[in-house]
């Protein structure tokens, strides 16, 4: 059996990078596919490849800093398919600049998508896993939310509270069937990396005991093992993908 089959799912930030790769696995493991993304063009095209009937994987444009644009795809999606098993929080931005350098513009951007954006979501899938009696949350953090890393406050201050309001809502929503976890991925080999220099990513690449980037596929991997039946004891944890990098 596919360890996601009859399992439906909102992916935010789905249409590309780490996000299109989570919606192919889900849509591999058996899981009915909600994409939620900024970017129209993107989000359509793939849920049409996925799936051209519409049945199995479907897109909204969601801008997830706006609460009653996701209140409102979240009822969408229960009114689609009857449930919402699983929330992937995985949209998020970065606005990188020193701090001598950031301005209140970078800041705030960020702290919109990459915190309230997960608040805003969690607050609106929420309450149709309460009733429901089961939910699987996995939020996106990272590595340095961890460990910290220069020129990154704003998306640190983020991935680190990301971490924090998965501890709080483990124990919030335990007692209601519903797991939440994070992840905290390391250097990914997504689009992003195709822009930096060779010399930079073999600096990246140095860090890991592996001696490479990750791959996509790899992050969605953990996103799938913490949204199945197999995580069922796991709640309130941080899954690190980052190759070692943390060790």
């Amino acid at each position: 059996m596919k360890k996601l089959e009859g399992k439906v799912a909102i992916i935010t930030g789905g249409a590309q990078g780490i996000g299109e790769a989570t919606a192919i696995k889900f849509i591999n493991e058996g899981a009915t596919v909600a994409i939620w993304d900024i970017s129209e063009d993107k989000g359509k095209a793939l849920a049409e490849k996925l799936d051209p009937s519409g049945q199995a994987c479907v897109f909204s444009q969601v801008n997830t800093t706006d609460l009653e644009a996701v209140e409102k795809a979240a009822k969408q999606v229960f009114d689609q398919f009857g449930k919402i098993d699983i929330l992937i929080n995985n949209a998020g931005i970065t606005r990188d600049a020193t701090m001598k350098k950031i301005t209140i513009e970078q800041w705030d951007q960020v702290i919109d998508v990459n915190l309230k954006g997960v608040f805003f979501c969690t607050k609106a899938v929420a309450p149709y896993m309460v009733e429901a009696g089961y939910g699987r949350i996995v939020n996106a953090s990272s590595v340095v939310g961890i460990q910290g890393n220069f020129g990154q406050t704003n998306y640190v201050a983020t991935k680190a509270g990301v971490i924090g309001m998965t501890k709080v809502w483990s124990r919030e929503f335990g007692r209601k069937g519903i797991t939440v976890n994070a992840i905290a991925p390391g250097f990914i080999s997504t689009e992003m990396m195709n822009t930096i220099p060779d010399k930079i990513l073999d600096v990246f690449k140095g860090k890991s005991p592996l001696n490479r980037l990750g791959e996509v596929e790899e992050v969605a991997n953990a996103y799938c093992f913490l949204a199945s039946d197999e995580a069922s004891f796991i709640t309130g944890t941080v899954l690190s993908v980052d190759g070692g990098v943390s060790v």
